[in-house]
């Protein structure tokens, strides 16, 4: 298959990668230089071109653009019928999106997430035509929502990675800072979260509370340390509910 990427950054790049030695023809687009020719290099189905040419020589075309750049990109390109259009912009709805990529119809949104490209990335979808299923269903999860309203509360909840992350790396620092060894930190810190989480059932079987349960003895250090941390979880609910007016979601 034909596919390019108008936009080649940080997210285009792990998909490209997730896209790669399967017998597809692949084109990128000229912004981000240096990612571009990174990906042309590793990859010999790779090629870089200007938008156009990947808009008139692709099949499907998936969008990384900012939101703010897609209507100044979009409108000048060669669409055609019977192409196929994956977005992961967050901030351009699907309604936009007919309207630039006109005279597209086959148009859908998801959220892939940086890990894409190893395989098992969860990977929302509305609406749900089949493309991304077809490109990236083999190794990844995908999860058809049934509105665009539902999409956008996932794009909310995306944002709990780098908070997680924050964490891990605020405990690492304390470890460090009583052992003194910073590797050997963040390697424990890592390995322990990346242990809790292996070989988890992803079907939403209520398997993420049991793991907390089970962390939840009485006086237990794991115990005594969220309940001094209680407040953040308020600050979590909030700091998801701000997104609400931003993606479009209804208030609490």
């Amino acid at each position: 298959m034909n596919i390019g990427f108008l936009g080649t950054g940080g997210i285009a790049a792990p998909m490209v990668e997730a896209l790669a030695g399967k017998g597809h023809d692949i084109l990128v687009s000229e912004r981000s230089a240096e990612v571009s020719a990174r990906l042309a290099a590793q990859f010999a189905e790779v090629e870089i071109a200007p938008n156009d040419r990947v808009v008139a020589d692709s099949e499907v075309i998936i969008a990384c653009l900012m939101a703010d750049v897609a209507p100044k990109v979009l409108p000048d390109l060669p669409f055609r019928e019977g192409q196929k259009l994956i977005s992961v912009m967050v901030d351009v709805s699907v309604e936009a999106l007919h309207d630039l990529a006109a005279p597209v119809t086959d148009i859908s949104v998801t959220i892939p997430m940086p890990f894409i490209g190893k395989g098992g990335c969860p990977l929302p979808v509305y609406p749900d035509t089949g493309s991304v299923q077809a490109l990236f269903g083999a190794e990844n999860i995908v999860l058809p929502v049934t509105s665009e309203a539902a999409l956008n509360a996932h794009f909310a909840a995306s944002a709990l990675s780098s908070v997680v992350l924050a964490e891990m790396v605020t405990t690492a620092d304390w470890l460090a800072g009583v052992t003194g060894g910073a590797a050997k930190a963040e390697a424990y810190v890592a390995a322990l979260i990346a242990g809790y989480f292996k070989g988890m059932a992803l079907d939403g079987s209520g398997e993420v509370k049991g793991l907390l349960d089970a962390l939840s003895t009485e006086g237990g250090l794991n115990a005594t340390l969220r309940d001094r941390m209680a407040g953040a979880r308020n600050e979590l609910t909030e700091g998801l509910d701000a997104f609400r007016p931003r993606l479009g979601l209804p208030d609490a």
